[in-house]
């Protein structure tokens, strides 16, 4: 079993790692990892905290919306990109004085934890830490993990309201250490204002904007690092590394595939060329319909495109996948139908090559690499009984 580094350089000395890289980072890791104890760059970025020492720095192999600094006395500063800085305090210590304005504090050990961050619940339980959740702002049949429904059906894990719409009370009364959140609490943030005044922090999880399929999976060691289970988290990680390692030798085709979902609006949702989906896609042996796209207006995965623009796009797709993890799924050509007559005229609906992916492929942070074996299956045809994700729409 390799070690993952816990500090390596940064910037523009950081090793930039192809899809098909994977292989070479999890096979050949001895060479990859010889990185210096501490870069001279890493120590002047090092946040400046008031009687600490910086030691380390973690820095991510995919993620790139984390970075995780080491001090000594066990003090640990997480920053995450677009979002906040986040000091957390051993259980013994002290918080200094004069932190870095913004900077939040979690206040160590992490218990009683609300998550509404469903991503992020694959990722705890990958670790053995959902003893640390006792809140959940998804009831009992919205969980696709068969852990976390479990810990709601004993009594463990209880409901404490949607993200939107927390009960307040029942944090307070049940202890709650920390809140995490998806970046949906950006959309209510006078919900996210009233859980920090009752003294509860409010950590958001930013994973959904990593753009590499081993991305997501690697915030596995962030959580490692706030719930002290570190090497819990590099096992994890470095395991789905070598999972998708296997996947990078599968032969390239010209079979175009279009991942998408239509919202209420009746307009197309689709993911920019650059996000981990396409990459999976193009992992698995397909070509992603739309691989010049990208979100102008923000740095989000999805991007909304008129009906017409997708037709345009996505007409002579060898295969359609429909994405049902935020919108309601579909179970038939009918359901497809209803969305838009036009699907009819597509060239993968009349050859029988529809699929769907549903809510739980969201949930499933740990393990989406998954989906690569999925999209080699469907573009094959073999193996269908073997997939994780991907269903056949008939």
């Amino acid at each position: 079993m390799m070690t993952l580094p816990t500090c390596g350089t940064t910037g523009m000395n950081k090793p930039k790692l192809s899809i098909h890289s994977a292989a070479a980072l999890f096979l050949t890791a001895a060479t990859l990892f010889l990185l210096p104890a501490v870069s001279v760059r890493a120590q002047e970025d090092a946040p400046e905290i008031a009687g600490l020492t910086f030691e380390s720095k973690m820095d991510p192999v995919f993620a790139e919306q984390f970075v995780i600094w080491h001090y000594d006395q066990g003090y640990d500063v997480i920053e995450v990109k677009e979002s906040a800085s986040y000091l957390l305090v051993p259980e013994d210590g002290e918080v200094p004085e004069d932190l870095p304005e913004g900077m939040k504090v979690i206040k160590k050990p992490v218990r009683n934890i609300y998550l509404a961050a469903s991503s992020a619940m694959s990722l705890f339980d990958a670790i053995d830490a959902l003893d640390c959740i006792s809140l959940s702002g998804i009831d009992t049949d919205g969980w696709y993990i068969d852990n976390a429904r479990k810990a709601m059906e004993d009594g463990r894990i209880v409901f404490a309201g949607k993200y939107s719409q927390p009960d307040y009370e029942l944090l307070l009364g049940s202890g709650c250490g920390l809140a995490v959140e998806s970046t949906m609490i950006l959309h209510t943030p006078k919900v996210q204002e009233m859980i920090e005044l009752t003294g509860i922090p409010v950590f958001i999880d930013y994973s959904s904007y990593e753009d590499h399929p081993l991305g997501r999976t690697e915030w596995v060691r962030l959580y490692g690092c706030l719930l002290d289970k570190q090497k819990e988290a590099d096992t994890f990680f470095v395991e789905q590394g070598a999972d998708i390692a296997e996947m990078t030798d599968y032969e390239k085709t010209d079979l175009k595939v279009a991942f998408f979902s239509i919202n209420s609006q009746g307009s197309a949702v689709v993911r920019a060329g650059s996000d981990y989906i396409p990459r999976m896609i193009e992992m698995g042996g397909g070509k992603y319909a739309f691989p010049e796209l990208e979100n102008e207006e923000s740095s989000r995965a999805s991007v909304t495109i008129t009906m017409e623009e997708f037709f345009a796009g996505a007409v002579d797709a060898d295969y359609l996948i429909y994405n049902g993890t935020i919108e309601q799924s579909i179970g038939s050509l009918e359901d497809l139908y209803e969305l838009s007559s036009l699907f009819r005229d597509f060239k993968a609906v009349r050859e029988g090559h529809v699929w769907a992916v549903d809510k739980d492929f969201y949930q499933a942070s740990g393990t989406a690499g998954r989906l690569i074996l999925d999209v080699h299956h469907m573009l094959t045809d073999e193996d269908e009984d073997q997939m994780t994700f991907l269903k056949r729409i008939q």
